[in-house]
């Protein structure tokens, strides 16, 4: 877990400007690049969520981008639930003791503080937009639903970190970074990932495109948490109807049959 202090600082060097996937673009988009098309395990009708990619994927979450940006329609006990990450509840239980949460009131009427529990939503890096603003010019947009909330989804999150590029020498690039997928391609958000930057315990090579493409998993997890619940029961359902029809055209031939 980062410490106080490398939260503080890594806030410090995107105090820049971060408009990750929001915001409008610092200049008028031109010659935009139609994102990189990856093919995700929980695309098509069969679609699933790989379980080890939205482990790691949490873990740069929280590691990286927690730093800057909420997801406050998450709460960590569904890091349990089917469908998703599937920690225990004993490791959901250490994630959330992790956290400081602010509660309250007591008998007295105070307000007093706790270790964080599995009913609590994953923390806000700044208790206001205000203090958002204030140290980073602007508020961080929340990633809870962000792959659904860009065009191009999740092949254009993970577009975009690994989209940091030299600008080319004709590209006038006034302020914050160059990058490649970004509509009007100048971004103010510096690239938020390193090779080497999240350590993954299972080996995986912890590279810019891994670490991209895990978090970006995640980060569609936390939009579509019941997106394998909604394709097994769209199966059923064609099921049900292929079924149906069967049974309606035999009942059609048998009524028709003395007609003929």
């Amino acid at each position: 877990m980062k410490t106080i202090s490398r939260a503080v600082s890594l806030a410090a060097v995107a105090a820049v400007g971060f408009t990750l996937l929001a915001g409008a673009p610092a200049q008028a988009a031109v010659g935009e690049v139609e994102p990189i098309d990856l093919q995700w395990s929980f695309e098509g009708v069969f679609g699933t969520y790989d379980r080890d990619a939205l482990r790691r994927g949490y873990k740069v979450y929280k590691e990286v981008c927690a730093v800057c940006h909420s997801m406050q329609y998450v709460r960590f006990r569904n890091l349990a639930q089917p469908g998703g990450p599937e920690f225990s509840e004993g490791q959901v239980k250490t994630l959330a003791a992790e956290i400081t949460v602010e509660d309250g009131p007591n008998s007295d009427g105070e307000m007093f503080e706790r270790p964080g529990e599995p009913k609590d939503a994953f923390p806000s890096p700044y208790p206001n937009p205000e203090a958002a603003a204030a140290a980073l010019g602007a508020v961080a947009p929340d990633l809870s639903l962000m792959t659904k909330a860009r065009p191009g989804g999740a092949d254009y999150v993970y577009s975009l970190l690994v989209g940091y590029e030299e600008a080319p020498e004709d590209f006038n690039l006034t302020t914050g970074s160059y990058n490649k997928y970004f509509p009007g391609h100048m971004i103010a958000m510096p690239q938020p990932l390193s090779d080497g930057q999240v350590d993954y315990e299972d080996g995986t090579p912890n590279t810019v495109e891994q670490m991209a493409k895990d978090v970006t998993h995640f980060m569609m997890w936390t939009a579509e948490p019941k997106l394998e619940q909604r394709h097994r029961m769209g199966f059923q359902v064609l099921i049900y109807l292929v079924a149906l029809g069967g049974i309606l055209y035999f009942a059609m031939r048998k009524v028709w049959a003395g007609a003929h």
